[in-house]
C-alpha cells in the first residue's frame, strides 16, 4: 500500500477528484490517500494558498496526485504551482503529447514527450518595477539546472525507447542565457551517443511543430519556451482537457493535469475527468503499480475510441459521472 497526498484542488478539481479516485479504487489501485487541501478558499482561511502541512504531506509521501488549483492573473497569491515546485524542487516537467484514437485532431502521428526546466528562467519571479511606465524581470539561466534538466531528458528518452532530444532554445537572440543552456545541452549530449542529439530555434520549432510533428521525439527546453510549446503540443493532440503532467525532482514527484480550475462549469457535473487521470495512470507506473495503471488506460481509451459516453469539450452530452461509470465498466 503506497500513501499518496492527494490535492483536490478548487473549481471543477473536486470533481473530477472524486472521479479519478473512484476509478483507480475499482481498479484495485493499492493507494491509501492523505487528503490536503489547497487554493483559493483555503488562502481566506489560513491566510495562504498552499500552507505548510501540503508541502511537508509530499515531503513525507514522496508522491502528489493535485487537481487544478485557481491561480488569480495579475495579482493575488503567487501560483500554487510555482511555489510547489519552488519548495519541493521539482526541477522537471514532464509532459507526453500522444494522439489518442477516437478524438478528431489536424495530426494523427503525435507522438512527443517534452521535458521543461521548472526552476528558473523568467519563472524565477525576479522583477521590479523600475518607474510608472516601465517593469523589467530578469532571466535566469545556471549551468547547474541546464545541464540537470537535459540529463533527465537523455534519462528519460533511454528509459523509454526514444530515439532524439532535441534542445529548443533563442540563442541567436539570448546569446549568453540560452547560449549557456545550448552550452550544457551539447556536453550532456555526448555523455549519450546511442541517442541521436538536435537543435532548433524555438520559433522555427512552433512552425515545425504545426506542420510536421511527427520529426520530433523529446524536446528540452528552458522554463518559458517549454510552458509555451506544451500546450501548443498539448492542442496537437486534442486540447488542455486530455494533456497529462507531471513535476518531478530528486526527493519527490506530483502529478497534475495541466488544465486550469474551470470555475465557469463548476458543479455542473460536464468536467472530462481524463487529464487528471492520465496524470493518475503516470503516477501508478511512477510508483510501479504498472498492471493497474495499464488496466486503467486500455479502459479510457476504449471509452474514449467508442465515442458513445463522452463529455461536451470531447464532443458528447455525457456528464463526467457518466463518463466516469464507463471507464469502471470497461474495467
Amino acid at each position: 500500500m503506497q500513501t499518496v497526498t492527494l490535492i483536490p484542488g478548487d473549481g471543477i478539481g473536486p470533481e473530477i477528484t472524486k472521479s479519478v479516485t473512484r476509478i483507480l479504487k475499482e481498479a484495485g489501485a493499492q493507494i491509501e490517500w492523505d487528503i490536503q487541501s489547497a487554493g483559493a478558499e483555503v488562502a481566506e482561511i489560513e491566510g495562504t494558498p498552499l500552507p505548510d502541512r501540503v508541502i511537508e504531506s509530499i515531503k513525507h509521501n514522496k508522491v502528489a496526485l493535485k487537481a487544478p488549483v485557481t491561480t488569480p492573473i495579475g495579482k493575488g497569491f503567487r501560483s500554487v504551482n510555482v511555489a510547489l515546485r519552488k519548495s519541493l524542487n521539482l526541477y522537471a516537467n514532464l509532459r507526453p503529447c500522444k494522439n489518442i484514437e477516437g478524438i478528431k485532431t489536424r495530426f494523427d502521428n503525435v507522438d512527443l514527450v517534452i521535458v521543461r526546466e521548472n526552476t528558473e528562467d523568467l519563472y524565477a519571479g525576479i522583477e521590479r518595477q523600475v518607474d510608472d511606465n516601465t517593469a523589467e524581470s530578469i532571466k535566469i539561466i545556471t549551468r547547474k539546472a541546464s545541464t540537470r534538466i537535459v540529463e533527465f531528458a537523455f534519462d528519460y528518452a533511454i528509459k523509454n525507447n526514444r530515439k532524439l532530444v532535441t534542445a529548443v532554445s533563442k540563442a541567436n537572440i539570448c546569446k549568453l542565457s540560452d547560449g549557456l543552456f545550448l552550452e550544457c545541452a551539447r556536453e550532456v549530449a555526448k555523455k549519450f551517443p546511442q541517442i541521436e542529439y538536435k537543435e532548433i530555434l524555438v520559433d522555427n520549432l512552433c512552425m515545425q511543430l504545426v506542420q510536421k510533428p511527427e520529426q520530433f521525439d523529446v524536446l528540452v527546453l528552458p522554463n518559458l519556451y517549454g510552458d509555451i510549446v506544451s500546450d501548443l503540443c498539448a492542442g496537437l493532440i486534442g486540447g488542455l482537457g486530455i494533456a497529462q503532467g507531471a513535476n518531478i525532482g530528486e526527493d519527490a514527484a506530483v502529478f497534475e493535469p495541466v488544465h486550469g480550475s474551470a470555475p465557469d462549469i463548476k458543479g455542473q457535473n460536464k468536467a472530462n475527468p481524463t487529464a487528471l487521470l492520465l496524470s493518475a495512470i503516470e503516477m501508478l507506473k511512477y510508483i510501479k503499480q504498472n498492471n493497474i495503471a495499464e488496466k486503467i488506460e486500455k479502459a479510457l481509451f476504449e471509452t474514449i475510441k467508442e465515442k458513445k459516453i463522452l463529455t461536451p469539450d470531447l464532443g458528447g452530452i455525457a456528464t463526467t459521472t457518466d463518463f466516469t461509470n464507463e471507464i469502471i465498466k470497461k474495467l
